[in-house]
């Protein structure tokens, strides 16, 4: 492909006064060196000069450059001629070194290699050896515009002697040349490593966005099918299809009735509520709707069941296993497992805190890569808030009449058209986790304002309208509260459980008298079922006590022993909860107030909020968690002990928080042992009171007596305090006559 010989013998012509005697190609720098000789009279200069204006006159071309000539340099030094793996470059390492042995070369001046340099090519640039450095030999760095005068420099003045006159020293100064990578400058990367105040922030903000862009799509694509449900089997084409093909088998008729039959005395009873609810449903109105009642009441089933049973596009976030959760990334897991919000990536917002952490040490800003659990929450809420606007959005038609509408008014115009979201156990474990009530609240009260879907609330805390005011403070919210059955209820709905012939003799009324005498012929029948009133009326009207009891009956127990037994396991229930033999700090309340409930409500039923606010035993509790006895009343409200019943926004009367509570205080009331024992705290805790009421008024009669001549002024106030110290001293003696009777019974009984 390159013969040098045909282009060397092209370049020189033959009026050039000169004799090639040898050529010897260099291939790796592209040229070859060429030995001549010349007459005498004729020096080499003037031969360079002669071929060069030759060359510029009549060019010669290889080619593969056919834009520039053969160039000729006359070989001024010592060629080096090695095949070494190294390649020419634009820069050339000019070293100084000394013809003899046992010398150093001298350093040439810029000037000095330019003179000797320009002649080959245009130079960059001459880089001198820095003054403070202590590399031997000297060198200096001649930067060149094009790679072939480099090339041309470096073959033509290696090993080339500077003599003295032309500043090499007296010995003089031997060059040698190599080729040298030049180091580029990384402007950019120097620049972004200095300045970490501005880059580290852009870093964080291109990475949130390429997150916007890239997940986030897909994220709403994910919600949208969580709402749609479209990856549910049951709602597959092939589903439905099957189930219609096998509806006939009677096996699943019969399991399908059981099922219905339990729930449809209580749909029955509940179905104006459920009408009402409906009714919300079809207006535009932008508040929530709260189903509030005790756990156990049917909230869930209610909404879930019956409401929403025909609705499409629903959503049900579950607060409870979000609150429940450990941890941040445990909280952010749940919550967007409840909305459909996937891919997430928990792990990475720990991952980033090490980042931060490591950046904010090194650098002295911090980053900002990691997120904390609000803006986390706050991301995946907005993300569910767009993602059930397009849910809403998606029958619409270009054909509709309504088409010229905006988004906005189109949803507010069509409430049908909107989602449903359930927040489920809002409010539950509401002391150490507002953060999150907070945050889905407000993004409730965003859905509701901006008509994007229906919001219901259900709760069991009766303040919730104090969280939820928060969000929507100029709303008055439409609510719903559940209680317990009434007896003829609960009967009926016990009965639907049972077998037919049960249900007939059981409270049938549509059972004609001729089935009834059928049954008590053929003896098909339980007879202990007479007894059942009396034992719906122990038990209460709670939906999951009741189904409780059914499942017994349906085992063959009797309905007494079936009660009993709910009642004994719910009195062991409230020990273990409320009378723990260690203290818990997580609680609001202490055991003595707890069991001053127990037992007042056994006797009375009902107790008066104020009067048991003003007794020793909440007003001037001992224990450091109990002291605000409005706090631990709302406490133990919460954890079901007891329920508060309100007259006109006020708390007015407190009760046993569910029915079958009711008796088991009485149960418990009954255990001589517990009550000794429980009796004997509240005593102890009272006695406790007295005496620093007695050590307050010694500290204060000790300090009257340090006054000269006691003034008659002071005559009523140490009356009073001695007054007082009298009874004090008397009621602690009644405490402890109590207390001996109690260890007395606590000694005698096991």
């Amino acid at each position: 492909m390159m013969d040098p010989m045909n282009l060397v013998k092209r370049a020189i012509p033959e009026k050039v006064p000169m004799k090639v005697t040898e050529i010897i190609p260099r291939l790796k720098d592209g040229g070859a060196y060429v030995k001549f000789s010349h007459p005498s009279e004729i020096t080499v200069d003037e031969i360079e000069g002669t071929l060069n204006r030759l060359l510029q006159e009549r060019p010669v071309k290889p080619w593969f450059n056919p834009f520039r000539g053969v160039r000729a340099g006359l070989v001024r030094g010592i060629p080096w001629l090695e095949d070494l793996y190294r390649f020419p470059k634009t820069r050339v390492k000019v070293e100084f070194v000394s013809p003899t042995a046992g010398t150093d070369g001298v350093e040439l001046s810029q000037e000095t290699l330019y003179s000797l340099f320009r002649r080959y090519g245009k130079i960059a640039e001459i880089t001198s050896q820095p003054p403070d450095s202590k590399i031997l030999p000297k060198f200096a760095y001649v930067d060149f515009v094009l790679l072939r005068d480099s090339i041309m420099a470096r073959n033509c003045l290696h090993g080339f002697t500077v003599l003295e006159e032309l500043g090499g020293g007296k010995n003089g100064t031997k060059l040698r040349l190599s080729y040298e990578q030049r180091v580029k400058p990384h402007h950019i990367w120097d620049w972004i490593s200095n300045h970490p105040r501005i880059v580290i922030p852009l870093i964080a903000a291109f990475i949130a966005a390429f997150t916007v862009i890239v997940f986030d799509p897909i994220r709403e694509f994910f919600i949208k099918a969580h709402v749609q449900k479209s990856f549910q089997i049951s709602n597959s084409k092939l589903y439905k299809w099957f189930q219609r093909q096998t509806s006939d088998i009677m096996s699943q008729i019969r399991q399908k009735k059981a099922e219905q039959a339990g729930l449809s005395a209580l749909w029955t009873h509940r179905k104006d509520l459920i009408d009402d609810i409906n009714t919300w449903l079809l207006e535009t109105a932008d508040t929530f709707i709260v189903v509030q009642g005790p756990r156990g009441s049917g909230k869930k089933e209610l909404v879930l069941d019956q409401v929403l049973k025909d609705r499409d596009n629903v959503m049900v976030v579950d607060c409870k296993p979000i609150v429940e959760a450990r941890g941040e990334a445990g909280t952010i897991k749940h919550l967007a497992s409840a909305v459909g919000y996937r891919p997430v990536f928990s792990w990475a917002n720990n991952l980033s805190s090490l980042v931060d952490l490591a950046v904010q040490g090194t650098t002295g800003v911090k980053a900002n890569f990691s997120e904390t659990l609000e803006s986390q929450i706050t991301k995946i809420l907005q993300t569910s808030a767009v993602a059930l606007k397009n849910v809403a959005l998606d029958g619409r038609n270009k054909s509709d009449k309504d088409a010229s509408l905006s988004d906005d008014a189109y949803l507010e115009a069509h409430p049908e058209r909107r989602a449903v979201v359930v927040i489920d156990n809002f409010l539950h474990k509401n002391e150490d986790t507002s953060l999150v009530y907070d945050k889905i609240a407000e993004w409730a009260a965003a859905l509701v304002q901006s008509n994007i879907a229906h919001v219901i609330f259900l709760t069991n805390d009766t303040s919730y309208s104090k969280s939820l005011s928060k969000s929507l403070p100029d709303r008055v919210f439409r609510s719903v509260a559940l209680g317990d059955l009434s007896p003829s209820i609960a009967k009926q709905y016990v009965v639907s459980h049972l077998d037919p012939d049960d249900q007939v003799l059981a409270g049938d009324q549509e059972a004609s008298t001729e089935d009834k005498e059928r049954i008590l012929k053929e003896g098909t029948y339980r007879k202990d079922l007479a007894e059942l009133d009396e034992c719906i009326e122990s038990l209460g009207g709670r939906l999951t006590d009741l189904e409780f009891l059914a499942r017994r009956l349906k085992s063959g127990q009797s309905p007494k022993r079936a009660v009993a037994e709910i009642i004994e396991q719910s009195a062991s229930e409230i020990i273990k909860v409320y009378f723990p033999t260690t203290a818990s700090g997580d609680k609001k309340w202490s055991p003595e107030q707890a069991w001053y409930l127990v037992r007042e409500i056994a006797k009375k039923e009902s107790l008066r909020y104020n009067e048991v606010l003003l007794t020793n035993t909440f007003a001037s509790s001992t224990t450091t968690a109990a002291s605000n006895g409005e706090t631990a009343l709302e406490s133990l409200a919460n954890a079901e002990l007891i329920t508060v019943t309100a007259h006109k926004g006020r708390p007015q009367t407190i009760r046993a928080g569910k029915p079958v509570y009711q008796a088991a205080f009485n149960s418990l009331l009954e255990d001589r042992v517990l009550r000794s024992k429980m009796d004997l705290a509240v005593l102890a805790e009272l006695a406790k009171v007295e005496a620093k009421g007695i050590e307050k008024v010694e500290q204060e009669l000790g300090l009257l007596g340090t006054l000269p001549n006691m003034p008659y002024q002071t005559t009523e106030r140490v009356t009073y305090l001695l007054n007082k110290l009298e009874g004090s001293q008397q009621k602690i003696q009644g405490f402890e006559k109590e207390m001996g009777e109690l260890k007395k019974i606590l000694a005698s009984e096991a």
